[in-house]
C-alpha cells in the first residue's frame, strides 16, 4: 500500500503538466469549434438547399465517424494526400493535427446545438424585430442570438467535458497529454494499475471542475436566478403608504 501511494505521489507531478496540456488543447479546440460551429450552424438554417445540405453533409461526417478515425485522416491521411498530389513531403505538427482533428470534430457538434438554440426562439422575437426596422443580421445578434445561448449554456458544457475526455485520443498520435504521459509512466515502472487509476482520478477532477464551473455560468446568465441571488439592499425599495403620491 505504502509503495503504490509513493509511486502515484512520484508520478503526481508530471501528470499535472499532462493534465495543463490536456486544458489548454480543450480550450483551444472549443474556442475554434464554437467559431467554426456557430457560423456552420446558422448556415445550416440558410434558406439555400445548396448551403444548408453542405453544412448538414458536414455534421453528419464529422457526428457519424469515429474521431479516431478522423485523427488518423488528419495526422496520415493529409500529409499523404498532399505528398502525392503536389510531390513534395507534407507533415503535421502534432499539437496542430490534434487541434485541428478536436476542433472540426466539435464544430460539428456545437453546429448542432447553434441550431437548436435559435431554432428554441419563438418566431414572434424574430417578427417583432423585422417591426422594428432591424435587417436579418442585426436581429440575429442583438436578438436571437443572446437569448438562445443562454439555452445553449448547459448543452455546451456538455461539449466541453466530452472533448476534455476525448483528448486521451490525441495520445495514438504520440502527443504527450494527460493519458499519454500516464502511458509513458506505466512503460518505465511497469505499475500500471496506480497510474492509470491516478490518470482517471485527474480527469474526474477536472470535469467535476469543469461542471461546477459551467452550473455557475448557468445561474449567472439566468436573469431570475440572479436577480433572486441579489443581495436586498441593491433591490428597488419597496414604497410604503406614507410615500406614495396623492
Amino acid at each position: 500500500m505504502l509503495q503504490s501511494l509513493e509511486i502515484i505521489l512520484d508520478a503526481l507531478p508530471n501528470l499535472l503538466r499532462g493534465a495543463l496540456v490536456t486544458l489548454q488543447l480543450t480550450a483551444l479546440s472549443v474556442v475554434l469549434g464554437m467559431v467554426s460551429g456557430s457560423l456552420i450552424g446558422i448556415v445550416r438554417l440558410s434558406a439555400s438547399p445548396i448551403v444548408s445540405f453542405a453544412a448538414r453533409a458536414y455534421i453528419d461526417f464529422f457526428r457519424g465517424t469515429p474521431l479516431l478515425v478522423q485523427i488518423f485522416m488528419i495526422y496520415f491521411g493529409l500529409p499523404a494526400l498532399v505528398t502525392n498530389f503536389a510531390g513534395r513531403q507534407f507533415s503535421f505538427d502534432r499539437l496542430t493535427a490534434a487541434v485541428l482533428a478536436l476542433s472540426l470534430n466539435s464544430a460539428a457538434y456545437i453546429a448542432e446545438i447553434v441550431r437548436a438554440g435559435i431554432q428554441s426562439i419563438e418566431p414572434g422575437q424574430r417578427e417583432a424585430s423585422q417591426s422594428l426596422g432591424l435587417g436579418p443580421v442585426q436581429t440575429m445578434r442583438y436578438v436571437i442570438f443572446p437569448q438562445a445561448l443562454r439555452r445553449m449554456i448547459p448543452p455546451l458544457g456538455n461539449e466541453f467535458i466530452t472533448l476534455l475526455k476525448d483528448t486521451s485520443l490525441v495520445a495514438v498520435i504520440g502527443f504527450e497529454e494527460l493519458f499519454r504521459r500516464g502511458q509513458l509512466i506505466v512503460a518505465q515502472n511497469y505499475r500500471s494499475f496506480e497510474i492509470f487509476a491516478s490518470v482517471a482520478v485527474v480527469y474526474l477532477v477536472l470535469t467535476l471542475l469543469s461542471s461546477q464551473f459551467f452550473s455557475w455560468i448557468e445561474r449567472w446568465m439566468n436573469p431570475v436566478e440572479r436577480a433572486r441571488t441579489k443581495p436586498a439592499s441593491t433591490l428597488d425599495p419597496v414604497p410604503v403608504s406614507g410615500d406614495r403620491l396623492s
